[in-house]
């Protein structure tokens, strides 16, 4: 397998084959893409022409929606709550069909 990340670093397990790509910070004018080919072992069958692809992430610090918070209220508790806010955007598994 070759791969070529346009920046971060990726990881391939061949046995429980999963790529793991770690982009670090997203540049609000460049957009992270990763290209490259895969080998196949000789002997295995031809694989599908379009295979599909399984594929889930976490960006922290960064909310998609655009959605806030500016304020959050919180009455009856005894301690003084921490002021910051942490966004994550999280996709579960999803499918990518080529």
């Amino acid at each position: 397998m070759t791969l070529r990340p346009s920046q971060g670093k990726y990881t391939f397990d061949p046995v429980s084959k999963i790529m793991v790509w770690e982009v670090g910070r997203i540049e609000s004018l460049r957009r992270p893409n990763i290209k490259g080919s895969i080998a196949l072992q000789s002997g295995i069958g031809t694989p599908e022409s379009n295979p599909t692809l399984t594929v889930k992430f976490t960006i922290n610090q960064l909310a998609i929606s655009g959605l806030k918070v500016n304020r959050l209220d919180m009455y009856g508790e005894k301690y003084k709550p921490f002021k910051g806010v942490k966004y994550v955007t999280k996709a579960g598994r999803f499918q990518v069909r080529t």
